[in-house]
């Protein structure tokens, strides 16, 4: 608008604007106050946002829910930590200048850090960690190796190949190989307990999964919506007839409990209660994981005495009641430990002294992202959401229809195993793309089908195993006259030919609705890759 150029400035409007910790607005039902719904923290873009914003909120104030995934501006997504004057102040000033600025592939916030902390905060930074925040806690993204520069690699700007492509690389390679310790404290962990059968009855009735199984069995299940979307997307531990352990993820915390809090009755014989602070949790990934446990536990853990999905309370090294469970969240063979967090420290320097001898070392939280999309595990709040069912995403080993009671969103799915689905979560393997020198993808890219658009990714990953890039998303199949969603069919997958747009440049990919069975073995060429099965751990 070249006429732009000689207007002048008649009038300076200075006035208040309100501004949220993560510059996306604040929408949705109160977690506290049922029927107390919010639209606010416009980031001074009210005047565009308004119309969409105000049609979500009308949706969910009248039906219960909105027309579409609204995650990401969900007033659930912040906590009380985030609260604080102090946070708030200091966390504003750096969000003004940022709305202006190009935000790159995982940048991080810089102020309000430090907020949230695992006990072994200081152990690990000691030891070169590099951190990212996770509603407000604070995570490893990967360690920087002796002799590397720390200040180069912090301020790492680019869409292309990033500095730590190579220090990821050999994280995922030890956990293939020998043995990693990952901390993953932040996980939002839940105790449901009763004096008598009210926590199984209700939990039935919220999961989609079968979680009356014997004690110790550990199930991964669904908290499914009306439509058998994914509220939440978790693991359940038996510990006893009458208790059960959940664990969720981070950014669950407000929301998983809100939910939860809604559905479960005001009995006093039911308990819920948030024990995500009160135990440290390390993901021990790798082959080695079974031999450096066996060593600190003197308990069998092989495979016939520790099957997989299953959990035991032990002691490790010193430490007593420490919740043993044989999944790692990567398909990788390994263990989780819930550490009652005195103990956090002593578990974590006997594991590491043990764990030398097997090749041990630390890993962040960049080579768990590479090995579970390399094994095409979804994840919620990137992949899975409240308009995603089991039956779209290849995990209908989540859901027992004939258990034996209704459950919430059992309709819908039994709806979709009748009809079909509309959509279908697919991995796509990159053919064409040179790591060195192109645009990397990271997610949100265009899928093209046979030349249409089809859906687009929700994560991105470079597969250290396969030497190419992994991506994950939905694909849709619409009438090319009318525009109308038709059944997506394993056919209609399998027949296409796929393309990728990095930034305008399209990169032809192989679409699998399965994992490669090599990535379950063994390392191959690329060349001879063949599919296989699906395995769900």
């Amino acid at each position: 608008m070249p006429g732009l150029e000689a207007l002048q400035i008649l009038q300076l409007v200075n006035c208040p604007e309100s501004f949220t910790p993560d510059m996306r607005c604040i929408m949705g039902e109160s977690p506290t106050a049922r029927g107390y719904f919010v639209l606010a923290g416009m980031n001074s873009a009210g005047i565009s946002y308004g119309g969409g914003a105000g049609k979500y909120l009308a949706e969910w104030m009248v039906n219960g829910y909105p027309s579409d995934n609204v995650w990401p501006l969900d007033l659930k997504r912040f906590g009380t930590l985030q609260s604080s004057r102090t946070f708030l102040r200091h966390r504003v000033m750096e969000v003004m200048p940022l709305m202006c600025d190009l935000k790159v592939p995982r940048w991080d916030f810089q102020t309000g850090r430090q907020l949230r902390t695992s006990p072994l905060y200081d152990r690990l930074d000691a030891q070169g960690a590099r951190w990212m925040e996770k509603h407000g806690f604070e995570r490893v993204k990967y360690f920087v190796p002796p002799g590397k520069d720390l200040l180069d690699l912090d301020h790492s700007k680019t869409f292309y190949k990033p500095d730590w492509f190579d220090i990821v690389g050999a994280e995922v390679k030890c956990c293939k190989e020998a043995v990693c310790v990952i901390d993953m404290s932040s996980f939002t962990k839940f105790e449901i307990s009763s004096t008598g059968d009210e926590a199984l009855e209700n939990l039935q009735y919220l999961f989609s999964n079968d979680l009356d199984v014997p004690v110790g069995h550990v199930v991964h299940t669904g908290m499914l919506n009306e439509k058998g979307g994914y509220e939440n997307d978790c693991s359940i531990a038996r510990l006893s007839k009458r208790s059960f352990f959940m664990i969720s993820p981070t950014d669950q915390q407000v929301h998983c409990w809100a939910w939860l809090k809604n559905r479960l009755p005001e009995d006093s014989n039911l308990t819920l209660e948030d024990v995500t602070w009160k135990y440290t949790a390390l993901n021990l990934i790798g082959p080695r994981a079974v031999d450096v446990l066996s060593e600190l536990s003197y308990a069998p853990m092989t495979a016939e005495h520790f099957p997989s999905l299953f959990c035991k309370e032990m002691s490790v090294g010193y430490a007593n009641g420490i919740r043993v469970m044989s999944i790692t969240h990567t398909g990788e063979p390994g263990f989780v430990l819930y550490i009652p967090i005195e103990y956090a420290l002593h578990v974590y320097n006997e594991v590491m002294n043990m764990g030398q001898k097997y090749g041990i070392r630390n890993a962040g939280y960049y080579a768990l992202r590479s090995l579970r999309i390399e094994k095409f595990f979804a994840f919620w709040g990137q992949d899975l959401d409240a308009f995603t069912t089991p039956m779209e995403c290849g995990r209908e080993f989540q859901v027992k229809l004939e258990k034996g009671m209704e459950f919430v969103g059992q309709e819908a799915l039994l709806e979709q195993k009748q009809n079909g689905v509309y959509k279908r979560f697919t991995m796509f393997i990159l053919e064409d793309h040179d790591t060195d020198m192109d645009l990397w993808p990271w997610w949100g890219e265009p899928i093209f089908r046979n030349g249409r658009y089809v859906g687009k990714t929700t994560s991105s990953a470079y597969s250290y195993t396969l030497e190419r890039h992994v991506c994950l998303g939905f694909v849709h199949n619409f009438d090319e006259k009318t525009g109308e969603e038709l059944v997506v069919t394993t056919d209609f997958i399998n027949q296409g030919e796929y393309e990728i747009d990095i930034a305008g440049q399209r990169f032809q990919a192989k679409a699998k609705l399965y994992p490669f069975s090599s990535l379950f073995t063994q390392r191959r060429r690329k060349d001879e890759v063949e599919l296989s099965g699906y395995q769900t751990e």
